[in-house]
């Protein structure tokens, strides 16, 4: 049996595998997909301590050598359900079953679909939610950006870079960036942004030809030439697999130690119900869900 498994290998699970192998508990990290979650697809940040700019693949390899030095096994696997017995939490995996005194859930979250006609059809095929890992293939092509937020803007800048025009579509009449993306998405020559516009449809056969637009002042609505659809509209955490208690979005509650509404089970970074989705704030976190998970531990002895 485990004293804690951490289910998510972003930077929240990472430091809390960090901080969790200096305690000498027997730990293991459980990961689906990729070390480094979503963050690690970010082309580049520049609002963590100690680095200026750095991308996000660069940061979280960094951050993962920095737990597999302090020797944390990492295994890849599907973390399907837990269910908790009165000596153990179980972990039904993907790589067969697990049993843990404690857990910390810090499997991050997705990017949320709009949902219009056009948009899973064309995924792959135009439409995209990560503008690092698709921007090249629409060099000097005209693409179109839906969102507001520090992600929406920060990839826009990006992709202008690549990109011939970067249409950015945003519902309402500002945008909720910082100040200082917000800056650079409205001084840059290539970006046309369409204040309180919608995006309607995707069209296209084989790729993106078009976007369909609405003004929600005018009603009125335009057909864009575009090539390629990002899509930042906000998240969908990755929680379906364990019953703790959650508010509308499916995030999960805790209070400032990380604790759930079940004893045992903690919760780290963006899964969890918390006002700022950042490196530094999931850090933060992973740190304090790991020395809680520890003191919850010690206290089963």
């Amino acid at each position: 049996m485990y004293d804690l498994i951490i289910v998510g290998g972003g930077p929240a699970g990472l430091t809390a595998g960090i901080y969790a192998q200096r305690a000498l508990l027997k730990v293991i990290l459980l990961e689906r997909e990729m070390i480094g979650g979503q963050i690690a697809l970010s082309d580049v940040i520049e609002n963590y301590p100690g680095f200026p700019s750095i991308s996000g693949m660069d940061l979280m390899q960094k951050f993962e050598e920095h737990a597999r030095g302090f020797g944390l096994e990492i295994k890849m696997a599907n973390v399907e359900n837990i269910s908790v017995t009165d000596d153990a939490k179980v972990l039904k995996t993907s790589e067969g079953e697990l049993r843990t005194k404690a857990v910390i859930i810090a499997t991050g979250a997705k990017p949320r679909k709009l949902g219009v006609p056009g948009e899973k059809e064309l995924t792959g095929k135009g439409v995209s939610y990560c503008a690092t890992c698709d921007g090249p293939f629409f060099r000097n092509q005209t693409i179109v950006v839906v969102g507001g937020g520090d992600t929406a803007v920060k990839e826009a800048v990006y992709l202008s870079k690549i990109a011939a025009k970067v249409y950015l579509v945003h519902r309402r009449d500002k945008l909720r960036a910082e100040k200082i993306l917000q800056e650079k998405a409205i001084n840059s020559d290539k970006i046309e942004i369409l204040w309180s516009h919608v995006l309607l449809e995707i069209k296209g056969e084989n790729g993106v030809d078009a976007a369909v637009v609405k003004n929600l002042k005018t009603e009125e609505e335009t057909t864009l030439d575009v090539h390629g659809a990002f899509i930042f509209v906000g998240i969908n955490p990755t929680t379906d697999f364990v019953d703790v208690e959650k508010d509308d979005g499916r995030f999960i509650i805790s209070n400032p130690k990380m604790e759930t509404s079940v004893p045992g089970i903690f919760v780290a970074g963006d899964c969890r119900n918390t006002p700022l989705l950042q490196v530094s704030t999931a850090v933060g976190d992973g740190a304090t869900a790991a020395f809680i998970a520890e003191n919850y531990i010690d206290g089963l002895e």
